[in-house]
């Protein structure tokens, strides 16, 4: 993924516009995943890459953080959805953390606050 020029924050390269970064922390069988930039339907495929080796490699628990995530569009909610069911068919769980107040209404709107834990 290229990057621009800006400054990186908190360690990470900036991100642009119509892309999306994802930081993957943590240790079986919890692990953290924060996304930077846009999930839709050109980063979603990266991002469902990820979250669904984490769910193949055991984890039970996986956070996600959307602290910094500047859009997301329905492709983007079925990985997070489709994340979500992989880790309940093996007991685990799914939680977001931090949505930024547009993502929050996005996932007020499609009714994913009474399926996902959000912090």
């Amino acid at each position: 993924m290229s990057t621009s020029g800006a400054p990186e924050a908190a360690g990470r390269p900036a991100v642009n516009p119509g892309e999306l970064q994802v930081v993957v922390s943590g240790a079986e069988p919890e692990y953290q995943m924060q996304l930077v930039g846009e999930l839709d339907m050109s980063t979603a495929p990266q991002f469902r890459e990820q979250l669904l080796r984490l769910v193949s490699d055991g984890a039970t628990l996986v956070t996600v953080d959307l602290s910094e995530l500047a859009f997301v569009d329905s492709t983007g909610l079925s990985v997070l959805i489709t994340g979500l069911k992989r880790l309940r068919q093996q007991g685990g769980e799914m939680a977001l953390r931090s949505p930024t107040p547009g993502t929050r209404r996005v996932l007020e709107i499609t009714g994913l606050t009474e399926v996902f834990s959000i912090s």
